[in-house]
């Protein structure tokens, strides 16, 4: 799920970067050093909208660098248990799949696939229904429910199922 919040961060600046541009400078140092991050907290930031305040600077002893507190708004992704999420499946391999959506990375247990499922091993490797309808391989589009997420300081880990209703594959790259 996408959340617009409000984040601080002491941002030190270079005296080369002092002058006229000096606001410019440092909202691009923000967005170059926040925007693409994970904190376990807060989920993905995914981009930087506004900035809301900027402190006065403090000189840092013996290097001229300056720390400036900066007050940002941002958008954020944070996956949560029991969310639908649409992910394209990266990996295959007998013991389930593995599919991204955005920066989250979501594993999903063949004992979460619904049983008329069966895994083909082969040059691609796939899950594959009884009669062939339906096949999950690499890039193939799923839709999927997050059943568990673990957070670590700086990555967020899913586990997922596609064993309920309305959940699958929503796109074969076979077929196009």
């Amino acid at each position: 799920m996408f959340f617009h919040i409000v984040l601080e961060r002491n941002m030190q600046l270079h005296p080369r970067y002092f002058g006229r541009n000096l606001r410019d400078n440092l909202v691009s140092k923000l967005m170059k050093d926040v925007e693409g991050t994970c904190s376990g907290r807060h989920g993905f930031v995914v981009a930087v909208t506004g900035i809301e305040n900027i402190g006065k600077g403090l000189i840092r002893d013996g290097t001229g660098f300056v720390t400036f507190p900066v007050k940002y708004q941002c958008v954020v992704f944070r996956p949560f248990k029991g969310e639908i999420l649409e992910a394209v499946v990266t990996m295959v391999n007998k013991m389930g799949f593995f599919a991204e959506a955005g920066p989250v990375q979501i594993f999903v247990s063949n004992h979460l696939i619904p049983d008329d499922m069966e895994f083909q091993s082969g040059d691609i490797p796939n899950y594959t229904t009884s009669d062939g309808s339906v096949k999950i391989q690499k890039d193939s589009e799923v839709r999927l429910k997050i059943i568990g997420t673990r957070v670590d300081a700086t990555e967020i880990f899913c586990i997922g199922t596609i064993k309920d209703d309305f959940l699958g594959v929503i796109n074969d790259p076979t077929t196009v």
